[in-house]
């Protein structure tokens, strides 16, 4: 009897601790649900916010609903949409923690026929169809008072931007009015007479240039002409495409701007291409004010980069790789800015190179460079052919920036104050009433940035032309202009970037969330500079042999013009050795780097396969023989 009763009161204990415990957990659920606890330990905090999101977030006027269509329940979803989907919702509750309310995130799975479906369409997010003839929506919308802007379809490729975008949005929602941007121009870019571009046809004016017709698309687009003394108020961002020769007035006004938090895109050249001025110099360089800026440019060199060079067809119809028109790969663009981090190429031709000075302390960060396998040299050099530039060109095995973004406080370039009018200079007699203006001006001229600003440069103005990034086909009676490089992207990523909230030009790249083999890109590029010495090689023997085949051929007789020499055939016998040696070096170049990838990858292999299970089985192992050696211990009494 009493073995039973210790038995029921042993079940009573348990059966009540483990109710006890169900209610302990019932409790700490209720009493921690409304505590956000995150610890994001990814190594670049790819699913916590930046401070400039936080910042735009703790500033907002309106309450902002962001409404998420996403087709969960498709049944022949693919994993990586799957994946990214959760991600980026669970991305979105830290803007609802962090706005304390402001913003509240809305999901919605659009069935077929569905009211979800109807109101993704209202909003412009657009369906997707599966190979199964499925549809899906994957995007979102922002929505405060009468204002929305929306994502029609997220891309998760483009991840990395994912913050950008989102916080974009809720920043242009704030806002009904058109961002305006200022644009002074050296160039015809908003139309021009044909006489005024050399056009053969005297009856046919010029179009505006096809950039000018996408940025009135999304902003305010007002001209200044480059002959003004002055720039009126209420631009949020001035773009200034080749400034040629602009007066001192209009300089100091475009340093105020500046100086007033005020943001600058600036595009200068060279040699600019398509200034059909008359006279020699079509270089734009304002040096007063680059070097208040912080950089600076030579004004008679451009990059010239054997690494991006562009085929392009001579006037002798030859097609030769030209070393001034630099056509870029990604690896010249900066991934972690959000203007260049989903840029893939660019043209520029005939562009100059962009140094930091040593002197400022502003913040300079380049988003364009060259390659390793370019130099500086004189624009009179563009007359000449690929081949007399090849003869000395030595590269600097250092990258030229081609763009670049400048921020931070800014000084005056015009420490002296205002520089003296045209009247002032004719008549240099003191006029009380013009001192009294005088007067009025300097009490309100900046000698120091009022808030940051910033710049970015680009070292080259032709790449807005239209010919270097459009090409207008006609269809069926219908106008297409098909884009087929990057160089509209960077401007209207630039604008996009300037003209919106001040903090958004500080949110950068959220890193990747693949991992790749760096060790093995770093094997695949030194292979490549390996190659690409050799190959360099092989040309200067080319070269070489050429030129004493050349010097042989001279001094023969009349009567041996179409014979070869002893001497000729030796030189092109030794050519050929040399040509089969290097060839056989460059497989053994190619040979000894699939060797190292492949052991890499083995050793890799073997880590996974076998060397954790062992680790794992050791630990274990040890564990279980220590526990073991606790048990045998005996108790002292």
């Amino acid at each position: 009897m009493a073995d039973t009763l210790k038995g029921f009161n042993k079940f009573l204990l348990s059966a009540g601790g483990l109710a006890v415990v169900l209610l302990l957990m019932v409790l700490v659920n209720f009493l921690f649900a409304g505590l956000n606890l995150r610890w994001d330990t990814t190594e670049e905090n790819l699913y916590s916010l930046s401070d400039n999101s936080k910042n735009i977030l703790a500033d907002l006027k309106e309450d902002v609903t962001i409404k998420v269509f996403y087709s969960k329940n498709v049944v022949n979803l693919p994993v990586s949409i799957k994946n990214f989907a959760r991600r980026m919702i669970d991305f979105l509750k830290e803007y609802e923690y962090f706005s304390s309310g402001k913003v509240a995130v809305e999901v919605y799975d659009p069935k077929i026929d569905s009211e979800e479906e109807e109101w993704a369409q209202k909003f412009g997010i657009e369906g997707i169809d599966l190979p199964s003839g499925e549809r899906i929506y994957l995007g979102l919308v922002a929505v405060a008072g009468d204002q929305e802007e929306s994502i029609a379809a997220l891309d998760p490729s483009a991840e990395q931007q994912l913050e950008y975008s989102i916080t974009r949005i809720i920043a242009r929602v704030q806002t009904p009015t058109k961002p305006k941007i200022g644009i002074i121009s050296g160039l015809p870019i908003f139309g021009a007479s044909p006489m005024a571009f050399n056009m053969q046809n005297p009856n046919q004016a010029m179009a505006p240039w096809f950039f000018i017709t996408e940025l009135r698309k999304t902003y305010d687009v007002q001209e200044i002409n480059p002959s003004s003394k002055q720039i009126e108020s209420g631009f949020d961002l001035l773009l200034l495409l080749h400034p040629k020769n602009l007066n001192n007035q209009l300089q100091y006004a475009v340093d105020q701007h500046l100086l007033q938090g005020g943001r600058l895109i600036v595009c200068i050249d060279p040699f600019a291409i398509m200034d059909r001025s008359p006279g020699p110099v079509k270089a734009s360089y304002l040096q007063n004010l680059f070097k208040s800026w912080g950089f600076t440019m030579e004004a008679t060199k451009a990059v010239a980069d054997f690494g991006f060079a562009t085929r392009l067809r001579t006037q002798d119809n030859r097609i030769e790789n030209n070393p001034f028109w630099i056509s870029t790969t990604p690896i010249a663009f900066n991934r972690e800015d959000m203007i260049t981090s989903d840029l893939e190429t660019m043209l520029l031709p005939v562009a100059g190179g962009l140094k930091k000075n040593d002197t400022t302390d502003l913040t300079y960060e380049p988003l364009l460079v060259s390659s390793v396998n370019s130099a500086m040299q004189e624009t009179f050099k563009l007359r000449f052919g690929v081949g007399e530039i090849r003869k000395d060109f030595v590269p600097s095995s250092e990258k030229y920036d081609l763009a670049a973004k400048i921020s931070g406080n800014f000084k005056t370039s015009f420490p002296d104050g205002p520089p003296a009018t045209d009247d002032q200079i004719q008549n240099p007699t003191p006029d009380p009433n013009q001192n009294q203006a005088d007067a009025a001006t300097n009490s309100t001229r900046l000698t120091e940035s009022q808030k940051p600003g910033t710049i970015i440069v680009i070292a080259d103005a032709d790449f807005l032309f239209d010919g270097h990034y459009v090409e207008n086909q006609n269809f069926l009676g219908f106008n297409i202009s098909r884009v087929f490089n990057d160089n509209l992207n960077f401007l209207l990523n630039a604008c996009e970037v300037l003209s919106g909230n001040p903090e958004l030009i500080g949110i950068r790249s959220r890193g990747t969330f693949d991992r790749p083999f760096t060790r093995v890109q770093a094997l695949q590029r030194k292979a490549q500079d390996r190659w690409r010495e050799k190959e360099q090689t092989l040309l200067r023997k080319v070269e070489e042999t050429n030129q004493k085949i050349s010097a042989l051929e001279k001094q023969k007789d009349a009567s041996q013009q179409f014979l070869l020499s002893e001497e000729q055939e030796a030189e092109i016998r030794k050519f050929k050795e040399e040509k089969v040696r290097i060839n056989r070096e460059l497989k053994i170049v190619r040979r000894n780097l699939r060797s190292e990838i492949e052991s890499l990858g083995n050793k890799v292999k073997f880590a996974n396969i076998f060397l954790m299970p062992f680790l794992v089985a050791i630990v274990g192992i040890a564990y279980g023989l220590h526990k073991r050696r606790k048990s045998q211990t005996p108790l002292n009494k």
